[in-house]
């Protein structure tokens, strides 16, 4: 008994303690094995023989309780001491996300045609051949059509090149007159310091009846326009080449680096090239069925705003995701 006793109290932890209660209190254990012993003990003495050792049993069963009972509390005690949280340390700064450069700047070139009734208009990234380059005056083995390198499907689809087959959609599904903005992603097997495969335009177009659309109006919203976004820069406009317009031409605006006076970004000119445009040639209007009627077009690379806007000189960081740069943009 005493022995047992000492066992029990010399216990330091709860598997153990559950060890000894096998060995004591088990169908095999040495209670059992004494009370085993009573259909051997003459009558007379079995009745002092049992009480003993329920006795002694009661007893050994009150100090194991007991010890459980330490045990327990000194478990949760240590369980809760390794849990613990130290309120008195700093905590994580919390950083807060900010609108991307590219989606902000497409968020205001949409905002300023808005505000001058400009439909913004969607469409699918895939794209078949008719909308994305036929219907543009670009008929098949155009030499111009290697100016964009293609994603192509098996099915000969392929993945939008830009967003004027937005522009065929609509005049496609619509009447005259038409004033719209199509913005959204384009792809073009393309990558370097200026070039990603994928990136973002905004195209713009206004249809009306034959004399009421000139090449004025083009310049004057254009004008505006980059002021809207640039501030005082000067403006200018010089003649290109689109398949789908004619008369073409790019714009430039004074470089924003420099005020014009001439550096590295561009190329010591004092010019930046920042979009194209142009009045809609005539094939244009034949694919769709449009007939005594004119209309300008334009189209604004995203990214290239968004560089010059924050002075950028990488396009591919505006795809990394890197938080230093993101982290500007709070």
């Amino acid at each position: 008994m005493e022995e047992l006793s000492i066992k029990i109290e010399n216990c330091t932890n709860l598997d153990e303690l559950e060890s000894i209660r096998v060995e004591i209190f088990g169908k095999k254990g040495i209670l059992a094995a004494e009370f085993g012993k009573l259909k051997s003990v003459p009558p007379a003495e079995k009745k002092d023989f049992a009480k003993n050792l329920n006795d002694k049993k009661s007893a050994l069963m009150e100090i194991f309780e007991a010890k459980k009972s330490t045990l327990e509390s000194q478990a949760l005690e240590q369980q809760l001491k390794s849990e613990a949280l130290d309120v008195s340390l700093y905590g994580y700064e919390q950083t807060k996300g900010a609108i991307h450069p590219v989606k902000d700047t497409m968020d205001k070139i949409i905002d300023y045609f808005v505000s001058l009734n400009f439909a913004v208009e969607s469409g699918p990234l895939v794209e078949n051949d008719f909308n994305n380059f036929e219907a543009l005056n670009l008929p098949k083995n155009h030499p111009a059509r290697e100016m964009q390198d293609t994603f192509f499907f098996a099915d000969k689809n392929l993945l939008r090149t830009h967003t004027s087959p937005v522009q065929v959609r609509t005049m496609l599904n619509s009447d005259i007159p038409i004033r719209m903005i199509a913005p959204g992603a384009v792809f073009r097997r393309d990558y370097d310091l200026t070039h990603t495969p994928m990136f973002h335009q905004v195209e713009g177009l206004v249809v009306d009846k034959s004399g009421v659309v000139s090449f004025a109006n083009l310049k004057a919203i254009l004008t505006d326009f980059l002021h809207y976004m640039f501030g005082d820069v000067e403006v200018r406009f010089r003649p290109s080449f689109f398949p789908f317009t004619e008369p073409s031409t790019e714009v430039d605006i004074s470089c924003v680096f420099c005020d014009g006076d001439g550096c590295r970004v561009c190329s010591h000119t004092g010019w930046l090239e920042v979009l194209g445009s142009g009045v809609v040639d005539s094939n244009v209007f034949k694919a769709v069925g449009y007939e005594n009627v004119s209309g300008y077009a334009f189209g604004i690379g995203v990214e290239r705003f968004a560089m010059l806007l924050h002075k950028i000189p990488d396009l591919r960081t505006l795809f990394e995701g890197d938080i230093r740069l993101l982290e500007q943009f709070k």
